[in-house]
């Protein structure tokens, strides 16, 4: 089994009687910001703080959807000369410390560009157990999907809240791992409030796939979390930990390090529902 679809099993298995807990809180993180050295300390810092799988945002100069705050983010890991290989054995360095499930989130155009078979190769080699890919269409996603599956890895599609439900359930059955559904429209960055129609997305979603549901875009505090989980399987953060690591850039790696822990850990403690 692989490990993203073995972690969420687990999780549903630890779910009480009344179905409180056994939800997972899933960090997202550009590889290289501010140094691959600094995000191979980050993920078992993440780890040990509560978080299940993480999103390793493999840097790219147009990002898709993203906001000015991952967009920030990846234009300087780029600017500071991060390449994919170095990526790949980043990866499978910290693999053998960690057992966070670990999806790469990027653009097809580095898959295309890398060869998929290569891609795939080289990326489970490394030690992902999957991809995001968001600006891959359901329509052309069914030969790379198949590849992925074939390969052992899960490949999650993204669904927005303008998704119908007949599309979104074509969208689903593509997944594999988990759904993602975004929690509104537009692009990446923290949020005041989650929308109050997500609990009905998600309930309707049920209906339409056995899949975990990961919810993400706009969360960005422990109460955040706390809301989506009482619905979903998982909740995802990018935007707000993201900037904290811009924040902390210039005070040296382990300012970062102890940022994403403190934060991180405040996070998770909205899994308590």
């Amino acid at each position: 089994m692989n490990r993203i679809e073995s972690i969420f099993e687990n999780l549903r298995a630890s779910r009480s009687g009344d179905g409180s807990g056994g939800r997972a809180l899933m960090p997202y993180v550009t590889v290289g910001d501010p140094d691959l050295e600094t995000t191979t300390r980050l993920l078992p810092v993440m780890e040990r703080a509560g978080a299940r799988i993480c999103e390793l945002g493999i840097p790219f100069s147009d990002p898709i959807a993203d906001g000015p705050v991952i967009e920030s983010s990846m234009h300087y890991a780029l600017s500071h000369g991060v390449k994919l290989k170095q990526i790949f054995e980043m990866i499978k360095r910290v693999r053998a410390e960690v057992e966070l499930g670990l999806v790469g989130m990027l653009s097809y155009s580095i898959v295309h560009r890398y060869g998929e078979d290569a891609f795939i190769a080289d990326a489970k080699d490394a030690g992902l157990d999957g991809f995001i890919v968001p600006d891959l269409m359901v329509e052309e996603s069914a030969d790379f999907a198949a590849k992925v599956k074939d390969a052992g890895l899960i490949m999650s599609m993204l669904i927005s809240p303008t998704t119908e439900i007949e599309r979104a359930k074509e969208i689903a059955q593509q997944s594999s791992g988990f759904v993602y559904v975004l929690a509104r429209a537009g692009i990446t960055g923290e949020q005041k409030e989650m929308p109050a129609e997500l609990g009905a997305r998600i309930a309707a979603l049920r209906e339409a796939t056995d899949l975990p549901i990961a919810v993400g875009f706009g969360i960005s505090n422990a109460d955040h979390v706390r809301t989506v989980v009482s619905e979903a399987d998982a909740a995802i953060v990018g935007s707000a930990l993201v900037r904290r690591i811009g924040e902390h850039r210039n005070e040296g790696s382990d300012a970062v390090v102890a940022a994403v822990e403190e934060f991180t850990s405040e996070l998770a403690s909205g899994l308590s529902t």
